[in-house]
C-alpha cells in the first residue's frame, strides 16, 4: 500500500507515521508513505493561497498549487485514489473504510461475483495508491475538488483547523483493515461497526477495582457460556446506546429477534377523549374506522404490544366493538388473515387512566409516557428520534400517546415523562392525519432503516458519490 499525503504541515505527520503499528508496517515494507508540502509547489515567497472571491473573509488554496502537488504524487506512484477532506463531505464510517479496502486498496479482493467495479471501467479501481489532500484555511478551490476528488470525506459534524487530523483518523481506520498491519486479524473482525452489533465489554485484572468487579461468568472457564454472555452484552450495549446504528446496518432476523428482547415493550394510545376541540373546549371526538385499520397495521408492523383506543362514549364504543368483532370472527379471519392479526392487539378503554392501569397490570410497572403534539409546550422534557437511549434507560415499558381533534389536552400532556418533537416537513402545512403521524413516528423511532450510503460503484466525480 502506498499513501501520499499533501499538506501545509508535513511535520504533523512525521511522528504519526513512525509510531506504533503504522511505523512497524512501514519498517516491514507493507506500507510506503510520501509527504508533499504545498509550499514546495510554489516559487520562493509565492503564496499558496488566494482570498475567496466575493464578500467574506478567508483564503483558499490555489488550484494550480493543488494540481501540481497531485501531479507530483501521480508521477511517483501512478494515479491514486484521491480523497479530499471537508466538512461538506460524506461522513466517514466503517462501511466506507471497508469498501475502500475491498475496491480501491486491493482490486484483487473484490468479492466473488461482484462485477460492478470492472464494468464501470474506473481508473481508480485496483490501485494500491491513495492520495490524501489535507486542506487548510477555507479549503481548496471548489473546481480542483470537482475535477480531482474521487471521494470527499468528513470525520463528523464539526469543524477543525485543517484536514491533517481527519487524514490521520482515516489512516488509523483504514490501515488496520489491511492484512498484515494488525498482528491478530481476529481483533479487527470483532470490532464495533464491523456488523450490526457493537463489540462486547472487555475486562482485565485485577478482579476488583474501585468497587467494580469483573463479571463472574468471565472467570468461569466455560467458553460457551462466556460467548453467550458477550453476545448478549454486545446486543444490550448496541440497542441502548446506538440503536440508530443497529437499525441502519441490515441486521439478520436472528439479531432483530435478539434486539427485541433488549427493547422495552412499546404501547400506543389514540385518545378520542381528553382532547382539545376547535371551539377551545376539552372533549371527545368521533372514531373513524380507517384510523383503527391503519393504526393497527402500523402497530403490528413495529411490534407494538397493544394499541389502545380511548373513548367514554357508548355509541362510539359500540362502533369499535362491531368493527373488531368482524375482523376477529371466523369470517373476517378468512377474508383477510393479516388484518385479523393487526386488530388482535387493539384494546378499547374508557379513559387514559384505564390505559395506564392496563399496562401496569401487564408489566408490573408504570410506563414511561411519551406524548406527541404539533405544538410546543413545557410539560415534559423534549426528545427526538435519536433519543432511544434516554427513554429506554429507564427499563420500563414505553407508551406513545396520540391525540385527535386539536391535540392532547393539558391534563394528558402534564402526565408525560417526555414530549416527542413534532413531525415536520418542508412547508408550514401541518395537518397530518393521526394514522399517518403514527406510522411516521413509529418508523423513525423503532423501524429498521437500511443505510445504503456506501461508496459508489467507482464513480469518479464527487457529485455522484451518493
Amino acid at each position: 500500500m502506498k499513501i501520499s499525503i499533501i499538506t501545509v504541515f508535513p511535520e504533523l505527520h512525521e511522528v504519526f507515521l513512525k509510531t506504533s503499528i503504522i511505523g512497524r508496517a512501514i519498517d516491514k515494507g507493507l506500507l510506503q508513505c510520501n509527504l508533499i508540502r504545498f509550499s514546495d509547489m510554489c516559487a520562493p515567497k509565492e503564496r499558496i493561497d488566494e482570498p475567496t472571491v466575493g464578500p467574506g473573509v478567508g483564503m483558499v488554496l490555489k488550484p494550480e498549487v493543488v494540481e501540481k502537488a497531485l501531479n507530483t504524487c501521480y508521477e511517483k506512484w501512478g494515479r491514486g485514489y484521491t480523497i479530499f477532506f471537508s466538512p461538506q463531505g460524506v461522513t466517514l464510517t466503517q462501511r466506507i473504510l471497508d469498501r475502500i479496502v475491498t475496491r480501491i486498496a486491493g482490486g484483487h479482493a473484490v468479492q466473488s461475483g461482484d462485477q460492478s467495479c470492472a464494468e464501470a471501467h474506473c481508473d481508480a479501481c485496483g490501485h494500491d495508491h491513495i492520495v490524501l489532500v489535507c486542506s487548510r484555511y477555507e479549503g481548496v478551490d471548489e473546481r480542483v475538488q470537482a475535477h480531482y476528488a474521487d471521494l470527499v470525506l468528513s470525520v463528523g459534524d464539526f469543524v477543525v483547523m485543517g484536514g491533517d487530523l481527519p487524514a490521520q483518523l482515516f489512516l488509523e481506520g483504514l490501515l488496520r483493515l489491511l492484512p498484515g498491519i494488525v498482528g491478530k486479524q481476529e481483533s479487527v473482525e470483532h470490532d464495533s461497526f464491523q456488523g450490526a452489533v457493537l463489540d462486547y465489554p472487555s475486562y482485565g485484572l485485577p478482579v476488583e477495582w474501585k468497587g467494580y468487579e469483573i463479571p463472574d461468568i468471565l472467570r468461569s472457564g466455560n467458553h460457551a457460556a462466556i460467548e453467550a454472555w458477550r453476545t448478549d452484552q454486545a446486543m444490550k450495549t448496541t440497542v441502548l446506546r446506538r440503536f440508530d446504528w443497529f437499525a441502519s446496518s441490515g441486521p439478520t432476523r436472528e439479531q432483530v429477534a435478539h434486539a427485541k428482547e433488549k427493547i422495552p415493550n412499546h404501547y400506543v394510545a389514540l385518545m378520542h377523549t381528553e382532547v382539545n376541540l376547535k371551539d377551545g373546549r376539552v372533549g371527545t371526538t368521533s372514531i373513524a374506522s380507517i384510523d383503527i385499520h391503519d393504526t393497527a397495521r402500523a402497530c403490528a408492523t413495529y411490534a407494538i404490544e397493544n394499541f389502545f383506543i380511548a373513548t367514554p362514549l357508548v355509541d362510539q364504543q359500540h362502533i369499535v366493538k362491531t368493527f373488531l368483532g368482524f375482523w376477529r370472527s371466523e369470517q373476517g379471519t378468512k377474508y383477510n388473515p393479516s388484518r385479523q392479526h393487526a386488530v388482535s392487539i387493539v384494546r378499547l378503554v374508557d379513559s387514559f387512566a384505564d390505559i395506564i392501569a392496563a399496562i401496569e397490570e401487564k408489566e408490573g410497572v408504570r410506563p414511561i409516557i411519551v406524548t406527541t403534539s404539533a405544538k410546543q409546550h413545557e410539560f415534559a422534557q423534549r426528545v427526538d428520534y435519536r433519543s432511544q437511549s434516554i427513554v429506554w434507560s429507564h427499563e420500563r415499558p414505553v407508551l406513545f400517546v396520540f391525540g385527535t381533534g386539536q391535540g392532547l389536552s393539558d391534563a394528558i400532556l402534564s402526565q408525560a415523562d417526555y414530549l416527542l418533537v413534532p413531525v415536520q416537513g418542508l412547508t408550514t402545512y401541518n395537518h397530518l392525519s393521526v394514522r399517518s403521524a403514527v406510522s411516521i413516528i413509529l418508523d423513525r423511532w423503532i423501524g429498521l432503516q437500511p443505510d445504503l450510503a456506501l461508496l459508489p460503484e467507482c464513480k469518479k466525480k464527487t457529485q455522484n458519490l451518493l
